[in-house]
Protein backbone atom coordinates (compact mmCIF):
# COMPACT_ATOMS: atom_id res chain seq x y z
CA UNK A 1 0.00 0.00 0.00
CA UNK A 2 1.36 3.43 -0.87
CA UNK A 3 0.31 7.26 -0.96
CA UNK A 4 0.21 7.86 -4.77
CA UNK A 5 -2.35 10.44 -5.14
CA UNK A 6 -2.31 14.06 -3.96
CA UNK A 7 -5.62 15.27 -2.00
CA UNK A 8 -8.37 16.18 -3.41
CA UNK A 9 -10.19 17.40 -0.65
CA UNK A 10 -9.55 18.62 2.76
CA UNK A 11 -11.89 19.54 5.70
CA UNK A 12 -15.07 19.47 3.19
CA UNK A 13 -13.86 21.67 0.90
CA UNK A 14 -12.03 20.91 -2.81
CA UNK A 15 -8.70 20.96 -3.08
CA UNK A 16 -6.59 24.33 -5.41
CA UNK A 17 -3.05 23.54 -6.75
CA UNK A 18 -0.89 26.32 -6.70
CA UNK A 19 2.64 26.15 -7.21
CA UNK A 20 5.54 27.07 -8.91
CA UNK A 21 4.28 27.34 -12.66
CA UNK A 22 1.23 29.14 -11.50
CA UNK A 23 1.03 31.86 -13.46
CA UNK A 24 -1.44 34.64 -11.91
CA UNK A 25 -1.71 36.25 -14.79
CA UNK A 26 -3.60 33.53 -16.62
CA UNK A 27 -4.72 31.32 -14.08
CA UNK A 28 -8.93 31.26 -13.27
CA UNK A 29 -8.22 31.28 -9.06
CA UNK A 30 -11.14 30.87 -7.42
CA UNK A 31 -12.80 32.42 -4.34
CA UNK A 32 -9.82 32.05 -1.58
CA UNK A 33 -12.55 31.14 0.94
CA UNK A 34 -14.13 28.24 -1.05
CA UNK A 35 -11.01 25.83 -1.63
CA UNK A 36 -8.23 23.91 0.37
CA UNK A 37 -5.21 25.51 -0.84
CA UNK A 38 -2.46 23.04 -2.11
CA UNK A 39 1.11 25.24 -2.15
CA UNK A 40 3.87 23.12 -3.35
CA UNK A 41 7.21 24.94 -2.11
CA UNK A 42 9.85 23.22 -4.78
CA UNK A 43 10.01 25.39 -8.00
CA UNK A 44 9.21 22.41 -9.65
CA UNK A 45 8.07 18.94 -9.86
CA UNK A 46 11.04 17.13 -9.31
CA UNK A 47 13.19 20.07 -8.05
CA UNK A 48 14.90 19.06 -5.10
CA UNK A 49 15.28 23.04 -3.69
CA UNK A 50 13.08 24.45 -0.68
CA UNK A 51 11.58 27.85 -2.60
CA UNK A 52 9.64 29.99 0.11
CA UNK A 53 9.25 32.76 -2.84
CA UNK A 54 5.60 30.33 -4.20
CA UNK A 55 4.34 31.29 -0.88
CA UNK A 56 5.13 35.09 -1.57
CA UNK A 57 3.47 34.44 -4.83
CA UNK A 58 0.76 32.94 -3.77
CA UNK A 59 -0.57 35.69 -1.03
CA UNK A 60 -0.02 37.97 -3.51
CA UNK A 61 -2.22 36.53 -6.20
CA UNK A 62 -4.89 34.92 -3.53
CA UNK A 63 -6.90 36.44 -0.78
CA UNK A 64 -5.03 34.92 1.87
CA UNK A 65 -6.65 36.70 5.03
CA UNK A 66 -9.97 34.64 3.57
CA UNK A 67 -7.85 31.24 3.32
CA UNK A 68 -8.86 29.16 5.84
CA UNK A 69 -7.78 25.12 4.74
CA UNK A 70 -4.00 25.17 3.47
CA UNK A 71 -1.77 22.16 2.18
CA UNK A 72 1.79 22.74 2.01
CA UNK A 73 2.82 20.34 -0.62
CA UNK A 74 5.98 19.00 -2.29
CA UNK A 75 9.18 21.15 -0.89
CA UNK A 76 12.38 19.02 -1.80
CA UNK A 77 15.19 18.61 0.40
CA UNK A 78 16.25 21.00 2.87
CA UNK A 79 19.88 22.34 2.22
CA UNK A 80 21.79 23.72 4.75
CA UNK A 81 20.81 27.14 5.53
CA UNK A 82 17.41 26.63 3.23
CA UNK A 83 14.21 27.75 5.76
CA UNK A 84 12.04 25.09 6.52
CA UNK A 85 8.20 24.65 5.74
CA UNK A 86 7.29 25.65 9.48
CA UNK A 87 9.88 28.47 8.79
CA UNK A 88 8.28 29.70 5.87
CA UNK A 89 4.44 29.46 7.38
CA UNK A 90 5.36 31.26 10.97
CA UNK A 91 6.73 34.02 8.87
CA UNK A 92 3.82 34.31 6.74
CA UNK A 93 1.55 33.78 9.42
CA UNK A 94 -0.02 37.34 9.55
CA UNK A 95 -0.98 36.76 6.37
CA UNK A 96 -3.55 33.86 7.19
CA UNK A 97 -5.61 34.83 10.30
CA UNK A 98 -8.43 32.99 9.39
CA UNK A 99 -6.61 29.41 8.88
CA UNK A 100 -8.14 26.68 10.37
CA UNK A 101 -7.10 23.63 8.75
CA UNK A 102 -3.34 22.59 8.01
CA UNK A 103 -1.96 19.58 5.97
CA UNK A 104 1.69 19.69 6.39
CA UNK A 105 3.51 17.15 3.95
CA UNK A 106 0.99 16.45 0.79
CA UNK A 107 3.60 14.38 -1.01
CA UNK A 108 2.97 11.07 -3.04
CA UNK A 109 5.23 8.95 -3.90
CA UNK A 110 6.89 9.96 -6.90
CA UNK A 111 7.67 12.93 -5.19
CA UNK A 112 9.64 11.16 -2.08
CA UNK A 113 8.97 7.59 0.17
CA UNK A 114 6.69 8.67 2.88
CA UNK A 115 9.75 7.39 5.02
CA UNK A 116 12.03 10.25 3.17
CA UNK A 117 9.95 13.16 4.02
CA UNK A 118 12.07 15.78 5.85
CA UNK A 119 9.85 17.41 8.26
CA UNK A 120 10.71 19.41 11.22
CA UNK A 121 9.84 20.87 14.41
CA UNK A 122 5.90 21.87 14.50
CA UNK A 123 6.19 23.18 17.68
CA UNK A 124 6.09 26.92 16.40
CA UNK A 125 2.91 26.11 14.10
CA UNK A 126 0.57 26.27 17.57
CA UNK A 127 2.27 29.41 18.44
CA UNK A 128 1.89 31.01 15.14
CA UNK A 129 -1.67 29.80 14.23
CA UNK A 130 -3.89 29.87 17.59
CA UNK A 131 -7.13 29.29 15.66
CA UNK A 132 -5.71 26.19 14.29
CA UNK A 133 -8.42 23.14 14.47
CA UNK A 134 -7.10 20.50 12.57
CA UNK A 135 -3.40 19.66 11.81
CA UNK A 136 -2.22 16.76 10.02
CA UNK A 137 1.49 15.44 8.94
CA UNK A 138 2.85 13.12 6.56
CA UNK A 139 6.06 12.40 7.32
CA UNK A 140 8.73 11.98 10.60
CA UNK A 141 12.12 12.24 9.15
CA UNK A 142 13.56 15.07 11.99
CA UNK A 143 9.97 15.43 12.93
CA UNK A 144 9.96 17.07 16.50
CA UNK A 145 7.17 18.38 18.79
CA UNK A 146 8.01 19.83 22.11
CA UNK A 147 4.66 19.75 24.70
CA UNK A 148 2.23 22.90 24.34
CA UNK A 149 -0.96 23.60 25.32
CA UNK A 150 -3.77 24.34 21.86
CA UNK A 151 -6.87 25.46 23.22
CA UNK A 152 -9.00 25.36 19.62
CA UNK A 153 -7.45 22.05 18.29
CA UNK A 154 -9.57 19.21 17.10
CA UNK A 155 -8.26 16.79 14.92
CA UNK A 156 -4.84 15.85 15.06
CA UNK A 157 -3.48 13.31 12.54
CA UNK A 158 0.62 12.00 11.82
CA UNK A 159 0.71 9.73 8.86
CA UNK A 160 4.26 8.05 9.17
CA UNK A 161 6.09 4.61 8.25
CA UNK A 162 7.43 5.67 10.97
CA UNK A 163 6.82 7.89 13.89
CA UNK A 164 9.81 8.40 16.28
CA UNK A 165 8.77 7.58 20.68
CA UNK A 166 10.03 11.20 21.13
CA UNK A 167 7.69 12.10 18.76
CA UNK A 168 5.07 10.14 20.67
CA UNK A 169 6.27 11.27 23.78
CA UNK A 170 5.97 15.20 22.84
CA UNK A 171 1.91 14.45 21.37
CA UNK A 172 1.32 13.06 25.11
CA UNK A 173 2.64 15.37 27.21
CA UNK A 174 0.68 17.92 25.31
CA UNK A 175 -2.72 19.84 26.15
CA UNK A 176 -5.59 19.10 24.00
CA UNK A 177 -8.32 20.02 26.14
CA UNK A 178 -10.78 20.42 22.73
CA UNK A 179 -8.89 17.60 20.88
CA UNK A 180 -11.73 15.10 19.13
CA UNK A 181 -9.70 13.07 16.52
CA UNK A 182 -6.13 11.47 16.95
CA UNK A 183 -4.79 9.49 14.39
CA UNK A 184 -0.83 8.39 15.03
CA UNK A 185 0.19 5.64 12.24
CA UNK A 186 3.15 4.18 14.55
CA UNK A 187 5.00 2.33 11.51
CA UNK A 188 8.09 0.01 11.69
CA UNK A 189 11.57 0.57 13.78
CA UNK A 190 13.30 -0.11 10.59
CA UNK A 191 12.11 3.35 9.65
CA UNK A 192 12.43 5.19 12.91
CA UNK A 193 9.34 4.06 14.76
CA UNK A 194 10.63 3.12 18.00
CA UNK A 195 7.91 4.51 20.15
CA UNK A 196 6.41 1.82 23.00
CA UNK A 197 3.44 0.73 24.68
CA UNK A 198 4.65 2.77 27.75
CA UNK A 199 4.89 6.11 25.16
CA UNK A 200 1.39 5.52 24.67
CA UNK A 201 0.45 5.88 28.07
CA UNK A 202 -0.51 9.34 28.92
CA UNK A 203 -2.80 9.08 25.84
CA UNK A 204 -4.49 6.14 26.89
CA UNK A 205 -4.97 7.74 30.51
CA UNK A 206 -6.90 10.36 28.62
CA UNK A 207 -5.76 12.55 31.16
CA UNK A 208 -4.88 15.68 28.46
CA UNK A 209 -7.95 14.72 26.38
CA UNK A 210 -10.92 15.33 27.83
CA UNK A 211 -12.88 15.27 24.43
CA UNK A 212 -11.58 12.83 22.76
CA UNK A 213 -14.07 10.92 20.72
CA UNK A 214 -11.89 9.05 18.36
CA UNK A 215 -8.27 7.11 18.39
CA UNK A 216 -6.24 5.43 15.98
CA UNK A 217 -2.98 3.82 16.87
CA UNK A 218 -2.34 2.22 13.66
CA UNK A 219 -0.27 1.11 11.21
CA UNK A 220 1.94 -0.67 13.88
CA UNK A 221 4.55 -3.39 14.36
CA UNK A 222 3.72 -3.99 17.94
CA UNK A 223 -0.01 -3.88 17.73
CA UNK A 224 -0.66 -6.72 19.94
CA UNK A 225 0.47 -5.39 22.88
CA UNK A 226 -0.95 -1.94 21.63
CA UNK A 227 -4.20 -3.76 21.88
CA UNK A 228 -3.55 -4.86 25.32
CA UNK A 229 -2.88 -1.49 26.74
CA UNK A 230 -6.18 -0.17 24.88
CA UNK A 231 -8.09 -3.14 26.20
CA UNK A 232 -7.07 -1.64 29.88
CA UNK A 233 -7.53 2.16 28.83
CA UNK A 234 -9.19 4.45 30.69
CA UNK A 235 -9.72 6.57 27.96
CA UNK A 236 -11.46 3.90 26.03
CA UNK A 237 -15.20 4.62 27.86
CA UNK A 238 -15.04 8.12 26.41
CA UNK A 239 -14.45 6.81 22.57
CA UNK A 240 -17.03 6.69 19.73
CA UNK A 241 -14.49 5.32 17.37
CA UNK A 242 -10.84 3.27 17.73
CA UNK A 243 -8.64 2.47 15.28
CA UNK A 244 -5.93 -0.44 15.37
CA UNK A 245 -5.76 -1.18 11.45
CA UNK A 246 -3.18 -1.26 9.60
CA UNK A 247 -1.00 -3.05 11.66
CA UNK A 248 0.26 -6.71 12.82
CA UNK A 249 -2.75 -7.69 15.09
CA UNK A 250 -3.38 -11.61 15.25
CA UNK A 251 -5.56 -13.71 17.74
CA UNK A 252 -3.23 -12.44 20.83
CA UNK A 253 -4.22 -9.32 20.35
CA UNK A 254 -7.64 -9.64 19.34
CA UNK A 255 -8.26 -12.04 22.50
CA UNK A 256 -6.64 -9.46 24.63
CA UNK A 257 -9.90 -6.88 23.27
CA UNK A 258 -12.42 -9.76 23.84
CA UNK A 259 -11.44 -10.22 27.78
CA UNK A 260 -10.57 -6.83 28.03
CA UNK A 261 -13.11 -3.65 29.05
CA UNK A 262 -16.35 -3.86 27.11
CA UNK A 263 -16.09 -2.30 23.84
CA UNK A 264 -20.03 -2.07 22.94
CA UNK A 265 -20.33 0.95 23.38
CA UNK A 266 -18.51 1.76 20.14
CA UNK A 267 -19.77 3.12 16.92
CA UNK A 268 -16.67 1.26 15.43
CA UNK A 269 -13.80 -0.81 15.54
CA UNK A 270 -11.00 -0.62 12.84
CA UNK A 271 -9.06 -3.58 12.67
CA UNK A 272 -8.81 -3.68 8.75
CA UNK A 273 -5.02 -5.14 7.32
CA UNK A 274 -4.94 -7.84 10.00
CA UNK A 275 -3.44 -11.23 10.74
CA UNK A 276 -6.22 -12.51 12.89
CA UNK A 277 -7.46 -16.38 11.45
CA UNK A 278 -10.74 -16.09 10.29
CA UNK A 279 -12.16 -17.95 13.08
CA UNK A 280 -11.11 -14.77 15.57
CA UNK A 281 -12.58 -12.43 13.24
CA UNK A 282 -15.93 -13.74 13.21
CA UNK A 283 -15.61 -13.97 17.21
CA UNK A 284 -15.17 -10.30 17.25
CA UNK A 285 -18.20 -9.75 15.07
CA UNK A 286 -20.10 -11.85 17.05
CA UNK A 287 -18.87 -9.94 20.03
CA UNK A 288 -20.13 -6.79 19.55
CA UNK A 289 -23.34 -7.21 17.19
CA UNK A 290 -24.19 -3.13 17.55
CA UNK A 291 -20.59 -1.99 16.21
CA UNK A 292 -19.65 -1.49 12.98
CA UNK A 293 -16.45 -3.88 13.07
CA UNK A 294 -14.44 -3.77 9.66
CA UNK A 295 -11.59 -6.44 10.06
CA UNK A 296 -11.21 -6.57 5.87
CA UNK A 297 -8.17 -6.75 4.51
CA UNK A 298 -6.62 -9.90 5.99
CA UNK A 299 -3.39 -11.32 5.67
CA UNK A 300 -2.05 -14.46 6.00
CA UNK A 301 -2.36 -15.65 9.91
CA UNK A 302 1.13 -18.42 9.31
CA UNK A 303 3.17 -15.41 7.57
CA UNK A 304 6.32 -15.50 9.20
CA UNK A 305 7.49 -11.99 7.79
CA UNK A 306 4.19 -9.66 9.08
CA UNK A 307 4.57 -6.18 7.42
CA UNK A 308 2.38 -3.09 8.13
CA UNK A 309 0.26 -1.45 5.52
CA UNK A 310 2.51 1.65 4.84
CA UNK A 311 6.25 1.78 5.72
CA UNK A 312 8.53 3.06 3.20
Amino acid sequence: MTINSHLTEFGGLPVAVFDAETDPETAELPPAASRAWRVDLSSGWQEEKVTPAVLDRFTGAVDSTAVTHLIMGHWGIQEYGDPTPVEVLTAAADRFPALRALFLGDIVMEEREISWIEQCDITPLFAAFPGLETLEVRGAEDLGLKPVRAERLKRLRFESGGLPGQVVRGIAACDFPALEHLDLWLGTENYGGNATVDDLAPILSGERLPSLRHLGLEDSEIQDEIAAAVAAAPIVARLESLSLAMGTLTDRGAESLLSGQPLTHLASLDLSHHYMTPATADRLRAALPGVKVDVGDGQDPDDDWPYVAIAE
